[in-house]
């Protein structure tokens, strides 16, 4: 008896963690970018079709608040950043970088990580080179662009695969999920 509930319980487990989604976010970034210097957002203007308007303000609504809580301001006038994201529902082929990790860099990029001048020169090669990686997601992908609006520069894009079905009962908890998932890795903070 004490057996079989065991058994039980652990495939019930099994069975709240598989419907569970797990989006796995990656980003890259462009090294010239001034990213101490941004301080407001906005979203780029974009043909939302009538059926699908609640499925595309959960994102903004995310995005909107993630950046928020890191002291970011929005600003419909003169915005630093512009935020555009894009929902792929086929299969895509897309193409990022393998770079080093975005807050490593930022700290040695403000002196806030001392390194000898023979390791910053050695760290500055390897920056300077971009390492493009090919990803084949055939279920589908959600990515963010940040873009510098003065420059028309992206500056930063994160991204996960996933599919999402703006008419499924779960449809934007799961972007709301996957939206938070990519902007997590978008880690910088601003003083307003």
């Amino acid at each position: 008896m004490r057996q079989t509930y065991f058994i039980f319980a652990i495939a019930i487990l099994i069975l709240s963690c598989a419907s569970q989604k797990d989006f796995v976010a990656e980003y890259d970034f462009n090294y010239s970018g001034n990213f101490k210097k941004y301080k407001t957002f906005n979203f780029v203007v974009n043909a939302i079709p009538e059926d699908s308007i609640a499925y595309f303000e959960a994102i903004e609504r995310t995005i909107t608040s993630r950046l928020g809580s890191q002291g970011f301001r929005l600003d419909q006038n003169r915005p630093d950043l512009l935020i555009n994201y894009k929902v792929f529902n086929d299969s895509v082929k897309y193409r990022g970088y393998e770079q080093p990790n975005f807050d490593y860099w930022l700290n040695r990029r403000t002196g806030t990580v001392e390194l000898t001048e023979e390791e910053e020169l050695r760290q500055r090669e390897k920056d300077e080179t971009y390492n493009r990686v090919k990803f084949v997601e055939k279920n589908g992908l959600l990515v963010i662009y940040v873009i510098d609006n003065k420059k028309g520069n992206t500056i930063w894009q994160g991204y996960t695969a996933g599919t999402f079905d703006m008419y499924a009962a779960d449809g934007q908890s799961d972007l709301t999920k996957a939206t938070y998932r990519i902007m997590d890795q978008f880690r910088l903070v601003t003083r307003n």
